[in-house]
């Protein structure tokens, strides 16, 4: 199944051969988000959720900037203006998005292709692997304008680097280069400009022929391993290990092992 989904103008959204691709697409804002922008990624995370097809979500950003967060031109910040309720604002749009994302019963890949500022850096922290190109940077933007990390940064960043580095980059809002949030265990993978999206392309294509159920299984564990015990945690593994073993790509899986060949998963 392969297609272009029309309609949009604030991403571009395709899928294809089992990839599903979002690029957020207002590179003269550095893909700042507005409510349209956020209309639309609902949109397409909502059909990402539901097609069958798809095995793998690539998240990038058109242009120089992956994403430099909320657009400000796009609430009433004047001076004496009414003040806008930005708690609002997270409730209805930042909030359902990351949920969604962290979710989506598949690997999300965030291709950070430049620079990720204030929700735009933490967006990219809720993907389950974040690939940078060597000119991207990352910034808690929210300390300079008297606000605080959102869209999940105050979880993820502590969880991440620690509290002593977490505190850091939310008090200070210094920039974090690719090659440091790799060397921090922030991100997957900093990788060379010129081979990026191919290697970015690379990793979805083969997520695209892996068994994609069971992946989705190990997300679910290994997020619940937040909250829980060791025993816990021990009794979650089997009641999804029991899931997985019904499925019919871990039957290939050992039929392809037992016949030595490349197994032929289907995500079910």
């Amino acid at each position: 199944m392969s297609h272009d989904t029309k309609g949009f103008e604030t991403i571009l959204f395709s899928i294809n051969k089992g990839i599903a691709l979002i690029t957020l697409n207002r590179p003269d804002q550095l893909n700042s988000f507005n409510s349209q922008m956020h209309d639309e990624m609902r949109s397409a995370l909502k059909q990402v959720e539901k097609d069958m097809s798809v095995r793998v979500l690539v998240i990038t950003g058109a242009g120089r900037g992956f994403c430099a967060g909320q657009d400000l031109s796009d609430r009433n910040v004047a001076p004496g203006a009414h003040t806008p309720d930005l708690g609002d604002s997270l409730e209805k749009r930042y909030n359902p998005m990351v949920r969604k994302i962290k979710a989506l019963p598949m690997p999300v890949i965030c291709a950070v292709n430049g620079v990720a500022a204030g929700a735009g850096a933490n967006i990219a922290l809720a993907c389950d692997i974040v690939l940078a190109a060597k000119s991207a940077s990352f910034i808690q933007a929210f300390c300079k304008l008297g606000l605080i990390p959102d869209s999940g940064g105050t979880w993820s960043l502590p969880k991440t680097l620690g509290m002593a580095r977490a505190k850091g980059l939310a008090l200070l809002g210094d920039k974090v280069s690719a090659e440091q949030a790799e060397a921090w265990g922030m991100i997957w993978r900093a990788i060379d400009n010129e081979s990026f999206m191919d290697e970015v392309m690379q990793m979805a294509h083969h997520f695209s022929t892996q068994p994609t159920k069971g992946l989705a299984l190990i997300k679910r564990a290994l997020h619940a391993s937040e909250e829980t015990s060791f025993d816990e945690q021990l009794d979650l593994e089997r009641d999804l290990q029991r899931l997985a073993g019904r499925s019919s790509d871990y039957q290939e899986g050992v039929a392809a092992f037992i016949e030595k060949r490349p197994a032929n998963f289907t995500g079910k």
